[in-house]
């Protein structure tokens, strides 16, 4: 996936300025997928000078520099033939994978704290995710075909913060069970 893909589908959401589109990024697609604000500036000047998006002066009268953006027919096209194309799924890569392989090899490294540091992240995240499901997402609620697609997209980030939290806390008992183990040994 490439982060033009990700900006026009934000601005077919709702128009908007670069400091708006930035904001806005952060508190949803930005959940899983990462840019600075200084790359999505630079990207959407790229995707202007592709044809795919447009900016004018915002409406402010002109006591700004700030431009409003909104996705034109061939950002369109662009995005719908990205999204119809197939994509590999991520492999994991994962840091910790390997430092518990290794303290599989060279014998307990301590690496509980580090477990528990990191299930405690993911648990906050999960907390951060269930809130904006109960906030946005309640039971009783009937909703649009986009909001519940949008509730998809959340599912699967409380399902991968859970993943990590039940993986941690599972790992973090089989160490201190093996290690009182190993020590008595």
């Amino acid at each position: 996936m490439s982060l033009s893909h990700a900006l026009m589908t934000s601005l077919l959401e709702k128009s908007c300025s670069g400091y708006d589109l930035a904001r806005r990024f952060d508190k949803s697609i930005g959940f899983f997928w990462r840019a600075t604000h200084q790359q999505i500036y630079r990207e959407l000047a790229r995707m202007e000078k592709a044809g795919w998006i447009e900016s004018a002066a915002a409406p402010d009268g002109g006591r700004t520099r700030k431009k409003m953006y909104r996705v034109l027919e061939a950002g369109k096209t662009e995005l719908m033939r990205w999204a119809r194309e197939p994509a590999p799924p991520q492999d994991m890569r994962e840091e910790l994978a390997v430092r518990l392989r290794a303290d599989a090899v060279l014998g307990p490294l301590g690496l509980e704290d580090e477990i528990a540091r990191r299930m405690a992240i993911h648990l906050e995240k999960l907390a951060g995710y269930r809130a904006i499901e109960a906030r946005d997402f309640p039971p009783h609620k009937v909703l649009t075909r986009e909001a519940q697609i949008q509730h998809m997209i959340l599912k699967a980030g409380i399902m991968f913060e859970e993943g990590w939290a039940k993986w941690s806390q599972e790992t973090l008992d089989l160490l201190r069970q093996t290690a009182q183990t190993s020590s008595k040994v």
